[in-house]
């Protein structure tokens, strides 16, 4: 009985702790892998795109009144600076004026002192005293002689205190110019700070305008996916459920790496560290038929984009799992946002080189800043592509098939590495 009781206590108290466990420790809230990605979650991540831009939009708004500031402030920095050229200026030209009283003070001061010695050695100065006619003109006649000499040794005590106030005033407007000269370039450096963003790892991330055109056509291709399958927008419908079983192969009949997937220095700018989202694959001409890697459904299309020219995206799903392919500096695109492709797709040819910055230029476009010359650049990612996020590196895989080593060749798509 006692045994029972024992029993029963310690199986109570098991599940007593296990609950109290559980309420005041919740189990942790586990992310969506991509797999288990919903359209309601595309649609989701569209609405914070446009948060984000106006997020931005906000940002830059502040950052033109900073950036004003800072002009204004070298405004009225050079403006104070040539002040207090001027005002060196001025005191130098009223130390010189002074300088020429203070001797002109000098030389009348001896010379009264000189008439003073004659008259009193000639005993004119005793008669000028004592010829007073009253003890009124005495002390007067004195009185004057005394202001005469004292008057001029005023007058030169204060042309000295003048010379050294200009010349301290000198001093201070030189230390002002100087602490000015030195604050002009700091804004300069505080503007160029504001102007410049963030280097981006990859020179291919799309601006916020652009993801969130990209996101737009995404959401509405799977919602037309939605509709012809389930004959609805379903917002639960998983976006694997969307996508058809694919596998791999090449994008190119031949081909080799001549820059392979990874941190670089970049050919074009000279950015040390730059994120290589995919590889460069060289060795065809412009107009080269490229095909796709794996068949899906194309997600997202980026004309003439300024560093990748014109771009596209294809998700796709092999062995089960949502890959993202991406194809950039392609010289036409032969798809549009929505079309399933196979294999044997051709979804458009190389470009990268003169004929695509003629096309580009032809087309009042922007060119392709970031090719060096005709070749594709391919890249997969793991997931399905996401505007908001871009190709970051923990999600950029090698292209299945490929070494990632420059100057791997093949002559068929078919040519896996193992």
């Amino acid at each position: 009985m006692i045994k029972k009781l024992m029993k029963g206590t310690f199986v109570f108290l098991m599940i007593f702790s296990i609950m109290f466990s559980y309420f005041v420790n919740p189990a942790p809230v586990i992310a969506k892998t991509d797999a288990e990605e919903t359209l309601g979650d595309k649609q989701k991540e569209l609405e914070d795109l446009r948060r984000q831009k106006r997020e931005i939009e906000s940002q830059k708004e502040e950052t033109k009144k900073q950036i004003q500031a800072k002009k204004d402030a070298i405004a009225q920095a050079e403006k104070d600076i040539a002040q207090a050229e001027k005002d060196i200026e001025e005191a130098e030209e009223k130390i010189v004026a002074s300088n020429k009283k203070i001797e002109g003070l000098k030389e009348q001061t001896e010379k009264i002192m000189k008439a003073l010695q004659q008259l009193q050695s000639k005993n004119v100065y005793v008669e000028y005293v004592s010829d007073a006619s009253s003890i009124t003109d005495l002390v007067m006649r004195i009185s004057a002689i005394e202001q005469i000499t004292s008057s001029n040794q005023k007058n030169l005590e204060e042309l000295k205190a003048l010379i050294k106030q200009n010349e301290q005033l000198k001093k201070d407007l030189a230390e002002k110019q100087k602490y000015l000269e030195k604050k002009i370039p700091e804004y300069q450096s505080a503007i160029e700070s504001l102007y410049g963003n963030l280097e981006s790892y990859d020179m291919h991330e799309l601006d916020i305008d652009t993801k969130i055109k990209t996101a737009e056509t995404n959401v509405k291709m799977y919602e037309e996916l939605s509709k012809k399958i389930f004959g609805t927008i379903k917002k639960d419908a998983l976006i694997i459920e969307l996508m058809a079983n694919s596998s791999w192969l090449k994008p190119l009949i031949r081909g080799t790496v001549t820059s392979p997937q990874g941190y670089r220095t970049h050919p074009v700018t000279g950015q040390k560290y730059s994120f290589h989202s995919g590889i460069d694959i060289g060795g065809n001409s412009e107009g080269t038929p490229v095909y796709a890697a794996a068949g899906g459904t194309v997600s997202g299309i980026v004309p003439f984009y300024y560093c990748g020219g014109n771009m596209l995206y294809i998700d796709v799903v092999v062995d089960g799992k949502p890959y993202t392919t991406y194809y950039y500096h392609l010289l036409t695109i032969n798809v549009k946002v929505g079309d399933p492709v196979d294999h044997n797709t051709i979804i458009g040819t190389v470009g990268g080189g003169p004929r695509a910055q003629a096309a580009a230029r032809a087309a009042g476009k922007k060119i392709d800043t970031c090719s060096t010359g005709a070749h594709l650049h391919f890249g997969v990612k793991n997931g399905f592509y996401s505007a908001k996020e871009g190709t970051p590196a923990s999600k950029v895989i090698v292209p299945p098939g490929f070494r990632n080593a420059k100057g791997y060749s093949w002559t068929t798509r078919t040519a896996f590495y193992k």
